[in-house]
């Protein structure tokens, strides 16, 4: 993987896929899937929505910090069995046969096999909500990888796929930031 620019971080979630979080506890790593996710702005903040009902919630909130692995449709059964199982007693690494990678700025591992990786550190858990607002400080993409295309959940176990990608760059250049 080769690094992304961070300032372009958030294009890699403004379509909204679901993604795999990957955590650390202090001894072992754990992975959760998350289809609530949201980019706050221009900038590298996001949130996703869990709480203490997924394994992961507590090193995430002791650790403060985590990686949002983006992973492609080729990559769904072993996304949708991630979200099935838990990490209390299983090695998600292991079974779905994913390759943890060395991060740079957080314990929390990278995952090979996915399109992108964003390190993340937690700025804000608002319980109410189970929101975790999380500030981006590196992120890589594989721009080797031949599937490209990531998953959305519906809520009711279907996905959509995404499609042909449509320019609009220039109709939307007032808004955008430079750079982008």
């Amino acid at each position: 993987m080769r690094q992304l620019k961070l300032s372009k971080a958030f294009t890699l979630m403004e379509p909204g896929p679901v993604v795999l979080v990957t955590t650390h506890d202090g001894q072992k790593d754990n992975i959760m899937t998350i289809s609530w996710t949201m980019v706050m702005d221009f900038t590298p903040v996001f949130a996703i929505t869990t709480g203490e009902w997924n394994h992961s919630f507590a090193a995430l909130r002791k650790n403060r910090e985590c990686v949002i692995a983006i992973p492609t449709v080729d990559m769904l059964d072993k996304v949708v069995g991630i979200g099935t199982c838990s990490g209390a007693d299983t090695d998600k690494f292991a079974k779905f046969k994913l390759t943890p990678l060395q991060s740079k700025f957080v314990t929390s591992p990278l995952i090979k096999e996915c399109l992108a990786n964003i390190e993340c550190k937690v700025i804000d858990i608002v319980k109410k909500h189970n929101i975790v607002v999380l500030e981006g400080l590196a992120a890589y993409i594989d721009t080797a990888r031949k599937e490209k295309r990531m998953v959305h959940a519906v809520g009711d176990g279907t996905f959509i796929v995404d499609g042909r990608k449509i320019d609009r760059r220039k109709m939307m250049a007032s808004k955008l930031p430079s750079g982008v």
